[in-house]
């Protein structure tokens, strides 16, 4: 039975992979009075008094708000938030099990921007931080950045940032590996929406210089009307080569490929006309842009996809856990750059350089060390960049 056929049987068997399960016992009278009325008035009577107090008096601390249109469902599109609430209930999973997150899913049922802003600004109140996930491109830029503006707790958009930040990981271990410098890199992005933008935008804090990043109709330029603000923004600061053309063509001699875009857009004729000992970074889910064993076959010296079945599996679920955990554990009022910097490099630093090897540049999901190395490194940039309200 392959996996799909296996996790169709699971989520019916589970009708749901998380419940609410109480952390206190209700055995007593006094119990119920304790935990519910009358005793209950006091910390609501301390909260009216101090609204931090909120983080203190009840699960806030620890609770996160996973949040979809349901537009943007893995390589799946616009299937709506009823068809992805399997994947919200996945990250709610992976929240718990990988960084002990309380993470509740919830699907809005519009695409409305001002509408998902208002909503997610009237619930925050209850929450410790917010989630954003599989939201379409350009409007999930605009909505994190409205609620970056105006709320005073984490919202982090995963699609972007976390995939940017294992991206970064795996690539400064490749490099590592191939002996080159980030300022020579020739790296090339395929897929500009939420991902490919923040991908190009984050690698430059690394001394990554030259970048490259194509759509379906070819490399971004400055003088394509039909860009939207933030493609336009990113084309301008890219292809410093000034190269026209397709993907094909901005694949020429280069060192990279990181493909956040979809399946069998990248052909073997594609990666031999890269420079030698090439890294591929191809992630488009669940069909990728050049298949794991075609790449190898092609001579790429590197490849990563984002499947579990091969090696190298570049995924956001390296990063999100231990990053809220990180920043719930000192109640930072954002994830900042610093922040997405340092969990990067402790993702990186999680495979020592002895370890090192074309198939083990970024460590597997399932270790809880590299959870925990990721928000202690999270803690301790909330705390020098003055945005921990704890310590």
């Amino acid at each position: 039975m392959d996996v799909k056929k296996k996790s169709l049987l699971l989520h019916e068997r589970l009708k749901g992979k998380i419940e609410v399960k109480p952390r206190v016992k209700i055995r007593t009278m006094e119990d119920l009075s304790v935990a519910y009325t009358p005793g209950v008035a006091e910390p609501c009577l301390a909260i009216a008094n101090d609204v931090s107090l909120s983080y203190l008096y009840t699960r806030r601390h620890n609770l996160v708000a996973v949040i979809t249109d349901g537009t943007a469902i893995l390589g799946l599109g616009d299937i709506g938030p009823e068809a992805g609430m399997p994947v919200m209930e996945g990250k709610a999973l992976l929240f718990k099990t990988f960084g002990s997150v309380d993470a509740i899913p919830l699907g809005l049922k519009t695409k409305d921007t001002d509408e998902i802003v208002k909503t997610i600004q009237t619930i925050a109140c209850s929450f410790g931080g917010i989630n954003l996930e599989d939201i379409a491109a350009p409007r999930c830029f605009d909505i994190e950045k409205r609620l970056r503006q105006t709320l005073d707790i984490p919202v982090f958009h995963d699609d972007q940032h976390g995939t940017a930040i294992v991206v970064a990981a795996a690539l400064i271990n490749a490099i590592k590996l191939s002996g080159r410098q980030p300022n020579q890199l020739r790296v090339v992005i395929n897929g500009a929406g939420a991902a490919g933008i923040t991908i190009a935008k984050f690698l430059g804090q690394f001394g990554i210089q030259h970048i490259t990043v194509c759509d379906k109709l070819g490399i971004l330029s400055p003088d394509d009307s039909r860009l939207n603000h933030y493609q336009h923004e990113v084309a301008l600061k890219t292809n410093p080569a000034s190269i026209k053309g397709t993907l094909s063509d901005a694949l020429q001699n280069a060192d990279v490929f990181i493909g956040v875009s979809g399946p069998h857009c990248v052909t073997k004729e594609m990666i031999r006309s890269m420079d030698p000992y090439p890294i591929v970074f191809s992630m488009a889910n669940p069909i990728p842009e050049i298949a794991y064993e075609d790449a190898k076959d092609a001579g790429a010296f590197i490849v990563g996809t984002g499947s579990s079945k091969y090696p190298n599996q570049i995924n956001n679920v390296l990063a999100f856990p231990g990053i809220f955990r990180g920043a719930l554990d000192v109640n930072a009022s954002e994830i900042n750059l610093d922040m997405m910097k340092a969990a990067a490099v402790a993702l990186a630093n999680s495979v020592p350089e002895k370890e090192l090897s074309p198939t083990n540049i970024i460590p597997q999901a399932i270790q809880l060390s590299v959870h925990q190395a990721v928000a202690s490194a999270v803690k301790r940039a909330a705390v020098a960049t003055n945005v921990a309200r704890v310590q």
